[in-house]
């Protein structure tokens, strides 16, 4: 029992001395948001969920780029399916400073611009496209490499089909995992253990 003490503690030292800044030039995060996950046990019986998976790599400190995959269902028993879909990039800024009640959390803006559509089943209408979004987020890492995100974006979707546009403001919950790139040597401020 003394040596499994004794490892534990080494190791939560050495996590802590390897802890580096999680938006620093050259790391990337990969992970995604959940939204609208929903199971409904009575009836009608509801099930949906919204999947976006995303990536992107830190081009300069606090600013990311990359992309992201949508995908969305909604279903009810004796109703329509509704079908979600999209793809394309995405763009992060993360503000400079730790937010002081939270000590190792950081709000972060994120807009999203690529192609995607919205098609409802029996005839129900679709609307397929350019889709466009942007909202405020904020990120709390639980650990060094670990953040959970919350994100409220206003999403817009223009193109053609039944419907020429559908707009909406999406809440949603997500996971992002922050791997360390190319080292550059420097401490940057805002690094997890400040």
């Amino acid at each position: 029992m003394k040596k499994i003490t004794i490892i534990a503690a080494l190791a939560a030292v050495a996590m802590s001395f390897n802890a580096s800044a999680q938006i620093q030039k050259g790391n990337v995060f990969v992970g995604g948001n959940f939204a609208d996950l929903n199971l409904g046990l009575d009836n009608p019986s509801v099930f949906s969920l919204n999947l976006t998976p995303k990536a992107a790599w830190f081009i300069e400190d606090n600013i990311a780029l990359g992309g992201y995959v949508n995908f969305g269902l909604e279903t009810t028993k004796h109703a329509p399916t509704t079908t979600s879909y999209g793809v394309g990039a995405l763009g992060r800024y993360y503000t400079g400073k730790d937010i002081e009640v939270l000590k190792h959390g950081r709000i972060f803006a994120e807009a999203t611009a690529g192609f995607g559509g919205v098609n409802v089943s029996q005839g129900g209408g679709k609307t397929n496209g350019l889709n466009l979004s942007v909202g405020p987020g904020f990120a709390y890492f639980i650990t060094p490499n670990i953040g959970l995100e919350t994100l409220l974006k206003y999403n817009g979707l223009v193109g053609f089909g039944n419907a020429t546009s559908q707009n909406n403001i999406g809440l949603s919950f997500g996971l992002q995992i922050y791997l360390p790139g190319q080292s550059t040597g420097r401490k940057v401020k805002g690094d997890y253990n400040n």
